[in-house]
């Protein structure tokens, strides 16, 4: 009786923890957020390198494919954030201890990148290849500031 007491205790602890980390998260385990930040931003990587080609004049300005990576970059910019939550320290990840441990500053990091990708995606649309080449100098900024801080090389 006692045995079977102790084992519906245990099984409802690691229940209910394991609940309250869904409820606090859109992932069902921890390591389903690092997949999905890892690939969020490896998306964001490869559309992001293209536009740096192009400002660092490796390939000629094409307004046209810099308008789309630019939208991309966007678009993804708001997708990571979410899967960095409260136990997401987990696994095979570059995440630094101090996005948990300064999550203000890690907030503003990433609000600061979604903005100044925004921002690209516009002087993309322009068509002037000076202002893309401003605004993906200040995104990129952006995304050299968080990954000094907050990722492991």
């Amino acid at each position: 009786m006692k045995k079977t007491i102790l084992t519906l205790i245990a099984v409802s602890a690691a229940a209910i923890s394991i609940s309250a980390f869904a409820q606090s998260s859109p992932f069902a385990k921890p390591e389903d957020a690092v997949k999905y930040r890892k690939a969020a931003l490896t998306v964001t990587a490869a559309h992001f390198g293209r536009l740096g080609a192009m400002a660092q004049g490796k390939v000629p300005f094409d307004a046209k494919a810099a308008a789309e990576n630019a939208d991309i970059v966007a678009n993804m910019s708001k997708l990571p954030w979410a899967a960095f939550g409260e136990g997401t320290d987990v696994g095979e990840t570059k995440a630094k201890p101090e996005i948990w441990k300064q999550n203000a500053k890690f907030k503003e990091a990433s609000e600061k990148f979604q903005a100044e990708a925004t921002k690209l995606a516009a002087a993309a649309k322009s068509g002037k290849e000076d202002t893309f080449k401003t605004a993906f100098s200040a995104t990129a900024g952006t995304c050299k500031s968080c990954h000094d801080d907050f990722r492991a090389k």
